[in-house]
């Protein structure tokens, strides 16, 4: 029997869900065994340390160009660029891995680098330094004991609906949830729909557990070889291929 963890991962504990699910080789079933609102660091680092791969609801990194430009700009260095305009600011606020899930889904990420999404990733930079602090393996790329997900891309990417289903919207959830272990005939619930149903961040620990699993079976989008070494800085965003 083999675990994966999924993380959904806010700047506040008390809203940071996970889930753990096992996949069991003899029947070719996934059953969730576990999940659970509100999440300290620690629980954070045991879910880690106990899964094969756990899937992290967050940007690993930040762009490259942004990181050289903050880097130059503390030394009072900063190359002045042909223009300051929209073209020039995205590569300032997007990473490979963005465009990457944009062109293929029509899904923007949100920005790591101008969005709040940025207080979770402290976070994670932080629980990051602490895994690799115990020997573990964080490569950003996603080929250790963690890898980037993002919810909406693998409902999308699985023709499930992937918006309208956050906060208030628990019937939205409900369908979704049914729809899901529908098209996902070897998934099991295991009598945590209930929970999923009446809270958006456990669901998305659960499928963040899901696209765990998928990634380390090699049914996720990889980088190509020329992006690999800027995936190990940024981060890259595993979707179900």
């Amino acid at each position: 029997m083999t675990v994966f963890g999924g993380i959904d991962l806010a700047a506040d504990p008390a809203r940071t869900a996970v889930a753990l699910v096992s996949d069991d080789p003899s029947t070719g079933r996934v059953h969730v065994e576990s999940v659970r609102l509100g999440a300290d660091d620690d629980v954070l680092l045991d879910l880690v340390a106990r899964s094969t791969r756990t899937g992290v609801d967050v940007p690993l990194g930040w762009p490259k160009p942004y990181v050289d430009l903050l880097q130059a700009h503390a030394n009072g260095a900063v190359a002045p660029p042909p223009d300051s305009g929209p073209d020039w600011r995205r590569t300032m606020a997007m990473r490979r891995t963005d465009l990457a899930v944009r062109a293929r889904l029509g899904l923007v990420p949100l920005s790591v680098s101008t969005d709040r999404i940025a207080h979770p990733a402290l976070r994670w930079a932080a629980l990051e330094a602490r895994l690799t602090g115990l020997g573990m393996d964080c490569r950003r790329d996603g080929a250790g004991a963690v890898c980037e997900v993002y919810p909406a891309a693998a409902l999308r990417a699985w023709g499930l609906p992937h918006r309208g289903y956050k906060r208030e919207a628990a019937e939205a959830r409900e369908h979704l949830v049914a729809a899901l272990g529908e098209r996902l005939p070897w998934f099991d619930w295991n009598g945590h729909d209930a929970a999923c149903i009446a809270s958006d961040d456990v669901l998305d620990a659960v499928l963040a557990a899901v696209v765990a699993r998928e990634s380390s079976g090699g049914r996720t989008e990889r980088p190509a070889v020329q992006e690999r070494d800027l995936a190990l800085q940024e981060g890259w965003i595993h979707v179900p291929c």
